[in-house]
């Protein structure tokens, strides 16, 4: 487990380590993103149509999911608000005049649940024994997770005044601290090892990797309860942002996760104004980069 753990961080900080000034390059890099991520989470979707049993399991994985979206809810909330009191922060309510189309962003947030239940009926009805589906999608992972390291390095962020920013240092380390918290207290009710459920706690909305590196470790079954924690906290962020930005920004901010440096960024900038957008990109970058380190670390244990 520990070889698994540093093969997941590797590629990453080897992308990090390589800066990259060709402005073509970079396009093509984002784009190759965007196509492995549908193709590492119709793999999921693969792994989890293949698996004995599946029909049997949905009662238990949709508990499990469940209570891990509503724990982690919970507690994320608190800590967050906690902080907002502690370190309150201004926005520019409703100053942009341009909204993005909150429809479009909610058929988005969709996708990656589709790609997974056609990966899904996929596994169950065509291909039931397709061999090296884990190998592929480990691959595969890992050659994301080196393009995103290099993304990270070349998106023109200096990472000291990432680290300076107080509120998005502070965001950043509340959600995890919360997330691991309440990771803890799921111990008894997921009946698995505290290190297993830490790990799984540890997503912070990416679900792309969740999803493959809880699933490579634990089982597809697993994997499938790490996806869909993660992408409903992206569904959920969506909704709730708008509605609390005003008054709670840390919270409106945090809760997003890893995802508030890009899928729901357009969201915070134009619910909360610009002063939010340094502070949820500061957040997001940070906890992009903590989420395969994390689960690294805990999978590491077994």
């Amino acid at each position: 487990m520990l070889t698994g753990a540093l093969l997941i961080l590797a590629p990453l900080f080897l992308g990090f380590a390589i800066a990259l000034t060709n402005r073509r390059l970079m396009t093509v890099i984002h784009y190759t993103v965007e196509t492995l991520v549908y193709f590492i989470l119709g793999l999921l979707g693969l792994g989890l149509g293949q698996m004995q049993g599946l029909l049997d399991q949905l009662g238990a994985m949709a508990t499990q999911v469940t209570s891990l979206v509503l724990v982690l809810l919970v507690a994320n909330v608190a800590g967050l608000w906690l902080f907002h009191r502690w370190q309150p922060m201004s926005v520019e309510a409703g100053s942009d005049t341009a909204r993005p189309g909150y429809r479009r962003l909610f058929l988005a947030g969709l996708k990656p649940l589709l790609a997974v239940l056609a990966g899904v009926l996929l596994g169950y009805f065509l291909f039931p024994q397709l061999p090296m589906v884990e190998d592929v999608a480990t691959w595969a992972l890992m050659l994301l997770l080196f393009l995103i390291g290099l993304q990270l390095r070349n998106a023109g962020l200096s990472l000291r005044k990432l680290l300076m920013n107080r509120q998005g240092l502070g965001i950043a380390l509340v959600l995890v601290a919360s997330s691991l918290l309440a990771g803890l207290a799921l111990v008894p009710w997921l009946e698995m090892p505290w290190h297993q459920a830490l790990a799984l706690a540890s997503g912070f909305g990416w679900y792309s990797l969740s999803g493959i590196v809880i699933g490579d470790a634990l089982g597809p079954a697993w994997g499938g309860v790490a996806f869909l924690n993660d992408v409903l906290r992206e569904i959920i962020a969506l909704a709730l942002i708008p509605l609390i930005i005003g008054t709670r920004p840390a919270v409106a901010i945090g809760y997003g996760g890893a995802t508030a440096m890009d899928f729901t960024l357009p969201v915070i900038r134009s619910s909360g104004g610009l002063t939010c957008v340094p502070v949820a990109i500061a957040s997001g970058f940070l906890l992009s980069f903590l989420s395969p380190v994390l689960m690294g670390v805990f999978l590491s244990f077994g």
